[in-house]
């Protein structure tokens, strides 16, 4: 008889894109640090512990979310939101959108204001930890979500474009208590430029 073997779960940390200090004075280093190295580092090191020799190992972190529950689907999905995280930032911003996503935007919210708007507001009213979201469904029709604890919209079957953490490890660092602030800063380093090529791979 021939058993089965599986291999060692390939998920790893991605690196961030730029130095830990670049997104200063809106996200500190210290809290890059402990947010990138500590937290997100520590759900990729309990999620090889968890889907190692097993049916999840081999498999895209994507397809580990749509897949699975419990504590895997906790871990593989802020894994997962923590890469769409920290991608999105950059030190020299694109701090608008153009193109497709722009029209997109200006139909469904009236303005790039509005949406920000919304999503502050989203994430300031969640009670507890976890994330707001600008996602999109197959047509490019965009929705504002807001989802508890490691909440991702890929369980909706959208495609996620910003993610907003709203875990306080993100922001308490810098801005204490005072979520809104907080979620305000991430929008001062969000690069449109990265949000329009999620949208245009709809």
């Amino acid at each position: 008889m021939t058993l089965k073997t599986f291999a060692t779960a390939i998920i790893t940390v991605a690196e961030l894109p730029y130095a830990y200090d670049a997104l200063e004075p809106y996200i500190s280093s210290e809290t890059l640090h402990f947010h990138h190295d500590k937290h997100y580092a520590g759900y990729v090191a309990k999620l090889k512990e968890l889907t190692t020799d097993t049916r999840y190992s081999a498999l895209p972190l994507e397809d580990i979310v749509r897949q699975s529950d419990g504590a895997v689907f906790n871990n593989a999905a802020q894994a997962l939101n923590h890469e769409l995280f920290f991608e999105q930032f950059s030190p020299q911003p694109r701090h608008a959108p153009e193109g497709n996503l722009r029209r997109a935007i200006e139909l469904q919210f009236g303005s790039v204001d509005e949406l920000k708007k919304s999503m502050t507001s989203a994430a300031t009213m969640l009670f507890g930890s976890g994330w707001v979201w600008l996602a999109a469904d197959n047509d490019g029709v965009l929705y504002v979500l807001s989802k508890p604890n490691a909440g991702t919209p890929l369980t909706d079957g959208l495609h996620p474009l910003i993610a907003i953490d709203v875990w306080e490890h993100a922001y308490y660092i810098d801005y204490r208590n005072v979520r809104k602030e907080g979620v305000e800063s991430m929008f001062k380093v969000l690069d449109w430029a990265k949000v329009e090529q999620r949208y245009d791979k709809i």
